[in-house]
């Protein structure tokens, strides 16, 4: 289905006035514009950004308590546990607090729960398993906020739990010993879309100023802070959180940490991630190079070797483990693409995806660590919210799914809704999982896509490409698109500047590139000025793109291409119009983010 192009207006004058009162350049004033920050205060303050912009930790709901139960285990002596979770935010949020107590004296434990045995967040034989190692006070990392009856057991067995977490409440909280959360009902914190890894980082910020008795920490507490920023970086760029207010400071100074300060095997992914000869790292590079290589040690069930990769001291230890873990990556792209396949099959041969308001897919045998991506994957392509389910090979067990949505539609709310079809489910509005017995299956995707047909806006049901203007190829120079590199770092709600330009011709056939040949290279001219085009996972567009010499519309997002040590300035291509076909412009009106989203 063909995509709406929405390019949003501009004030010629509002952005001069931008241009001068903020000292930026006119394109760099037009995207700010088109952002809603029109007042030059709060423009200055999105550019900036300082760590010192950041929210005392005390701040943090739960956090003052916290951090004075966990010294006191600290000074005693008692057993601490940090119970994490197998996706990259909740390994790297257990990397931190690791550290954190490790450089306070303590020597903690850590724990993560195996994705296929136990499932996400905490579980009572962990618990009662827990207790009987002797742990007197076991802290959460990025889970616990919805285990009530989890919290129940750890009290009757005698162990203190510290709950840290930023997801979904249950119906009501645990009565865990304190609560860490950014939402916390009752509480007042401005910021509430901190990732797990985030809030871990609040928390060792808070216990190593108060181990110090200062603001100024010592020496190695501020080593570990700083690596912490850097782990909270990559946690909240993996967990696709808003690249906004505490979000968009740590990122925007966590690149850097996370490239000098991330342990040796982080330096040996980003090596084999073939990053080590960037001069500055990106989120982009977080978001598709690193991330997910750790998460596809969590989806094959081998969390644990990632989270010791992240905290053990061994050198040599740390460059092994990373190269397992890159192998587990290409261990999952082969899945992904293997189940991918089937999926896509499964979509257009046995439902329509066009009228369908939804997909719900399943399969024998898919592996249950990979269907989320084969969801969002699918969720892009047919722009619908899409549900994959992989059923046990031995059919002994529930099955597994993974649901993923479209922008501006809260999946959470219909999932909610067929709830008596499931045996248990959670997640996020973008993103969330099942688990299901067979036999419900069609039940399941009957009453599923009632409710998402009932619920969807006719507007969100065909996919939108916002553009910030058009450009022609001459004006993407080195120097212009470095300018645009100032609203860095860029991600979810700060999404890269989307530009369009009109009746661009291939210079060239285009050629597939990659592995599996997914993308798309090719040479784009207009007006005898020539460019290179990248398309990443649209081979599909091969047989559709007009011959060269014939023009078409293209949406893009300018780049800078760095390789071996040559910066040139490209585009990733979003979109195409043939020649002919009227570009559907919307005109909305023009509406700044909350203040809390550029102001920290």
């Amino acid at each position: 289905m063909p995509k709406r192009w929405r390019i949003q207006p501009h004030d010629a004058a509002l952005v001069a006035g931008l241009e001068r009162s903020v000292g930026v350049s006119s394109i760099v004033a037009r995207l700010l514009a088109a952002r809603g920050l029109t007042d030059a205060a709060r423009a200055r303050t999105f550019l900036a950004g300082t760590l010192a912009d950041l929210r005392d930790p005390e701040l943090l709901p739960g956090v003052p308590a916290a951090a004075e139960r966990i010294l006191a285990a600290v000074r005693d002596g008692e057993k601490i546990v940090i119970y994490g979770d197998y996706d990259a935010d909740g390994m790297c949020a257990t990397a931190i607090l690791v550290a954190c107590l490790e450089a306070l004296g303590a020597a903690p434990a850590w724990y993560v729960p195996n994705r296929f045995e136990e499932g996400y967040g905490l579980n009572t034989e962990a618990i009662r398993t827990l207790a009987s190692q002797g742990a007197r006070l076991v802290v959460t990392v990025d889970c616990g906020i919805a285990s009530v009856a989890e919290a129940e057991v750890a009290r009757e067995l005698g162990i203190d739990l510290i709950i840290t977490d930023h997801h979904g409440f249950a119906d009501r909280l645990p009565p865990a010993t304190v609560l860490v959360h950014p939402r916390l009902p009752g509480a007042d914190y401005p910021f509430g879309d901190l990732c797990g890894a985030a809030v871990a980082f609040k928390l060792a910020w808070a216990l190593a100023t108060r181990a110090s008795a200062s603001k100024q920490v010592t020496p190695r507490l501020r080593e570990m802070l700083l690596r912490a920023i850097g782990l909270a970086t990559l946690g909240t760029v993996a967990d696709v959180m808003p690249l906004l207010d505490e979000n968009r400071i740590l990122v925007k100074h966590g690149l850097e940490c996370l490239r000098q300060r991330g342990g040796t095997g982080i330096v040996k992914l980003m090596e084999l991630a073939k990053l080590e000869e960037k001069s500055a790292l990106e989120s982009e590079d977080v978001a598709f190079r690193l991330a997910p290589r750790l998460n596809a040690a969590g989806r094959l069930g081998q969390a644990g070797l990632a989270i010791e990769m992240l905290t053990t001291s061994d050198d040599a230890r740390a460059v092994q483990l990373a190269e397992w873990i890159h192998g587990f990556n290409d261990q999952r792209d082969s899945l992904e693409r293997s189940i991918l396949l089937a999926a896509t099959k499964q979509a257009t041969h046995d439902f329509d995806p066009v009228a369908s308001p939804a997909l719900v897919l399943a399969g024998r045998g898919w592996h249950a660590g990979v269907v989320g991506i084969v969801a969002g994957r699918l969720a892009e392509r047919f722009h619908r919210p899409v549900v994959v389910i992989a059923q046990d090979e031995h059919q002994g067990r529930p099955a597994m799914g993974s649901l993923r949505s479209v922008p501006g539609f809260d999946i959470l709310a219909p999932l909610q809704a067929c709830r008596d079809h499931l045996v248990s489910c959670g997640g996020h509005a973008a993103a969330a999982g099942l688990r299901i017995e067979d036999g419900k299956i069609d039940d399941f995707r009957t009453a599923f896509l009632a409710e998402v047909a009932g619920r969807m806006p006719e507007a969100l049901r065909q996919a939108l490409v916002a553009i910030d203007g058009e450009a022609t190829l001459a004006s993407l120079s080195l120097d212009t698109v470095g300018q645009i590199e100032k609203l860095a770092p860029f991600g979810q709600g700060n999404r890269r500047p989307v530009l369009c330009a009109s009746s661009v011709q291939l210079a060239e056939p285009p050629r597939t590139i990659g592995s599996g040949g997914r993308h798309l290279s090719m040479t784009l001219q207009q007006h005898g000025t020539k460019i290179r085009a990248v398309a990443w996972g649209a081979a599909e567009w091969l047989p559709h793109l007009p011959p060269p010499g014939n023009p078409f519309h293209v949406a893009f997002r300018p780049k800078i291409n760095e390789f071996r040590g040559r910066r040139t300035a490209e585009m990733e291509l979003v979109d195409w119009r043939p020649d002919g076909v009227d570009v559907t412009i919307e005109l909305p009106p023009l509406k700044a983010p909350p203040a809390a989203a550029t102001e920290a």
